[in-house]
């Protein structure tokens, strides 16, 4: 999920993970779906999730959109829409990075979407229930 080579060392380009907001029991196909939908540019117009904004806003805090910004993970501008972010991280993203994304995910009920090979990965809350 990580864009890390299988030795544990960087890999040469960036990845991307997005976050979904989608309602409970949404499956790993679901998520799949909306992924497909949106890269083929059918977005639905309405108000963006609230527990997108909370995720933005907290991801933000700690590393503040846009490539151009010292420090920044970002290899761009994070993609928003009304059910998901699109992160597209550098190469050089440190592995806390990852795990913020993760732990937000989480505490935000969002499903994470690796666009590398496909993997959902439910909130823990979910994955305990």
């Amino acid at each position: 999920m990580t864009g890390r080579a299988r030795d544990g060392t960087l890999s040469a380009v960036s990845f991307d993970l997005s976050v979904w907001a989608l309602p409970n029991g949404a499956t790993p196909e679901q998520v799949r779906a909306a992924v497909q939908q949106c890269r083929e540019g059918w977005h639905g117009k309405q108000q963006p999730d609230p527990r997108l904004v909370a995720f933005y806003r907290a991801i933000t805090a700690s590393y503040p959109d846009g490539p151009t910004r010292p420090g920044t993970p970002w290899e761009a501008p994070l993609h928003t829409a009304a059910d998901h972010i699109e992160m597209n991280l550098n190469p050089t993203c440190p592995d806390q990075v990852l795990l913020d994304i993760e732990r937000l995910a989480g505490e935000h009920d969002l499903m994470l979407f690796d666009a590398q090979d496909g993997s959902v990965y439910p909130p823990p809350a979910r994955v305990r229930s």
